[in-house]
């Protein structure tokens, strides 16, 4: 989480809420755009149309498929001789790749006014093929994005 340190949190009442960045399943953002909206309802503030909005917030996501290799040994036999490996007897190895999708979820807050971005939040996670493990991920995220929000003004 990033804000800007000198803008005072306490004037902003009222928010609207767009997709910035589409990350291609529309399902899914429709469902992050409902958890942030509960979300910040939580903290007090209020969704209202855009045109009327103190600040707008604007999602962002992105996945990317990663890899998780693992190799299996066995057969492998004896003692420990040269660089570690047992001499004699024969072995074999299996190597399994294995696809992930990681996601990540930027929220940036603009006064609606200024134009100025006051707030970014980011969450990053593993996607899954389990629909409800999905959906228990973005709840999560939207709640680990906006923990400590709207950031307290600082003490002189």
């Amino acid at each position: 989480m990033d804000y800007d340190h000198a803008y005072d949190f306490s004037t902003v009442k009222t928010f609207a809420v767009k997709i910035g960045t589409s990350w291609g399943n529309e399902l899914s953002e429709t469902r992050v755009r409902t958890d942030v909206i509960e979300t910040l309802t939580s903290k007090g503030w209020k969704l209202v149309p855009e045109a009327s909005a103190d600040a707008l917030v604007l999602l962002h996501g992105a996945t990317q498929t990663k890899h998780d290799v693992s190799t299996f040994y066995s057969g492998y036999g004896g003692g420990y001789g040269y660089g570690g490996w047992g001499y004699g007897g024969g072995g074999s190895s299996t190597t399994m790749v294995n696809e992930y999708r990681v996601g990540t979820l930027v929220a940036d807050i603009f006064d609606a006014k200024t134009k100025k971005l006051i707030y970014r939040g980011s969450a990053t996670d593993e996607i899954s093929d389990n629909l409800q493990k999905n959906i228990k991920k973005s709840t999560k995220a939207a709640q680990k994005m906006f923990k400590e929000f709207p950031p307290k003004a600082k003490q002189s």
